[in-house]
């Protein structure tokens, strides 16, 4: 059947096709597909209500829940925009998003992890002109805080009439989205994606993986971001599957929840599946249900892929190469090689096109390196407010400047090598990161590893790595420097190695690079383990 082209149209869609099947589960808030888009009508009259216009912004900075994805779809049929905010931000770093996006409503939650969200950002001191209206979830109202449960009751009759007359002008062009990139190379820039972007993005990603209207979906992945909020609620309103929020990354609560409520899609960075292999608990639990895993990363182990298939019950692995400016572009493919998942993100996705080109925009020869350039249904509109950045990323043709180098292989799958930022050049040769880590992670007791360049008064720049080993395993720091030597060219060689009990990551599990290079530059380390 032909999906619908906005978002809106596809909820009321899932509830026509799926009714009464589970939507959400999530303990006593469980919904049926009919029930997801009626309290999503019911929170979008609210919000009408509430004087929230067509294309106004409406910020969800709060964890995993039934409550995210009723206000994300509600704002929607609002005519709104989300603007998703990263549940690891400080005050200060929402309060720029809140301002740089011109948010009207911010749902948000005062209790998690023992933080209040509302207290934080008041605890910055700056006033959001543009923020009308505070909603908090699992909360009781004050006079300035609106509880969740209160709010969603404010609709009326009429409210609900220009409700449904929104929801249904929406277009396909209209903005969806708001997605702040991370900010690690300077300051985050707002991706603008449009509602037939978005949903490009859902529906390629169940025709890439898979995903079955029998499916129970486990997200770990944040609803924040891309993978979380486009793979995971979209992609299950496109299939039919059914949502299983969590929270926080929880092993205990993973296997529970696996085992309890027989889920088969666990989506998740590669150190998702490590942890579940290394767990001593494993064997005591009942795992059989699980049979589609889906990741990402430049680099890992082909031992990794390997043991997922042969240790756990997945019956398919794949992963892909996705970027908030674009989606997912890439991906491998049931039946690929453990070395092709891996070490490569497959070919690219329906009606994508990729080119590496060297610095003057030219296509480079197959295996060589240079940077990956996109052109596909997904890719951004646009930043938001900075037309500078967006004609520096996006050319007069189309074509997405990523950022990112690769290389395409003979059988014409991408391999992604680094960042352009990341390169480092030691006594005037390229020396990428992600190749290191993965050299790196053939060494049979490194289990993670983490490359990056330092300043050097004779040689340009160094790399230094932070690898974690495993528990078994009694490597040491010259050891490893050793084992290079051998396997490397001398210039791809770690000055140094710091053995550490964990690399520092960011809530979507991405090493977050500029705190390992602060860290090395200063010559410090966490203690060996």
């Amino acid at each position: 059947m032909r999906l619908p082209e906005t978002i809106p149209a596809l909820a009321e869609s899932a509830a026509e096709r799926f009714g009464d099947r589970p939507a959400v589960l999530a303990g006593a808030q469980s919904l049926t597909f009919a029930g997801l888009f009626e309290g999503a009508r019911r929170f979008g009259a609210a919000l009408v209500e509430a004087g929230v216009e067509p294309r106004d912004r409406v910020a969800i900075w709060a964890f995993n829940s039934t409550e995210w994805i009723v206000s994300y779809l509600g704002l929607l049929m609002a005519g709104a925009t989300l603007v998703p905010v990263n549940t690891r931000f400080k005050g200060g770093e929402v309060a720029d998003m809140l301002a740089r996006s011109h948010a009207r409503v911010l749902v948000t939650t005062r209790d998690f992890l023992g933080v209040d969200y509302v207290e934080m950002l008041r605890a910055v001191g700056e006033p959001l002109a543009d923020l009308r209206t505070i909603i908090a979830i699992r909360s009781d109202s004050t006079p300035d805080i609106e509880g969740w449960d209160d709010f969603s009751k404010r609709g009326t009759e009429e409210s609900l009439q220009e409700l449904d007359r929104r929801r249904r002008a929406v277009t396909v062009d209209d903005p969806a989205d708001i997605l702040f990139t991370s900010g690690t190379t300077g300051v985050a820039k707002g991706v603008v994606m449009t509602h037939g972007r978005t949903l490009w993005v859902a529906t390629d990603w169940v025709a890439m993986s898979g995903l079955r209207d029998d499916d129970r979906y486990l997200m770990i992945n944040p609803y924040f971001h891309m993978f979380g909020l486009k793979s995971g609620i979209l992609a299950c309103l496109v299939a039919g599957a059914t949502m299983l929020p969590e929270p926080t990354l929880d092993m205990e609560r993973v296997f529970a929840r696996v085992e309890q409520d027989r889920v088969t899609v666990l989506p998740g960075p590669p150190t998702l599946y490590q942890t579940i292999l290394d767990h001593p608990d494993r064997a005591q639990h009942d795992l059989s249900s699980l049979r589609l895993a889906v990741t990402g990363a430049s680099n890992i182990p082909v031992e990794l892929i390997r043991r997922v298939h042969e240790e756990l019950p997945f019956s398919t692995v794949i992963s892909g190469y996705g970027l908030t400016e674009a989606g997912t572009a890439s991906g491998t493919a049931p039946g690929d090689p453990f070395e092709a998942i891996a070490t490569t993100v497959g070919r690219p996705r329906d009606r994508f096109e990729v080119r590496i080109v060297d610095d003057g925009g030219n296509d480079v020869a197959t295996g060589l390196t240079g940077e990956i350039w996109l052109r596909g249904p997904s890719v951004m509109a646009g930043y938001l407010d900075d037309p500078e950045a967006t004609a520096a990323a996006l050319s007069a043709d189309g074509w997405l400047r990523t950022g990112d180098l690769g290389l395409l292989d003979e059988a014409g799958r991408l391999k992604i090598v680094g960042r352009l930022k990341d390169m480092f050049i030691v006594g005037g040769f390229n020396a990428y990161p992600v190749e290191i880590e993965n050299l790196l992670l053939r060494h049979p007791d490194i289990r993670q590893a983490a490359v990056v360049g330092v300043p050097d008064e004779r040689m340009g720049e160094v790399g230094v790595a932070f690898v974690i080993t495993s528990p078994e395993g009694s490597v040491t720091e010259a050891d490893i420097i050793a084992w290079s030597r051998d396997r490397m060219a001398n210039y791809k060689v770690p000055r140094v190695v710091h053995v550490v009990g964990e690399l520092p990551v960011n809530a979507t599990g991405k090493v977050q690079k500029e705190l390992l290079r602060a860290r090395a530059t200063r010559g410090a380390a966490e203690p060996s383990a």
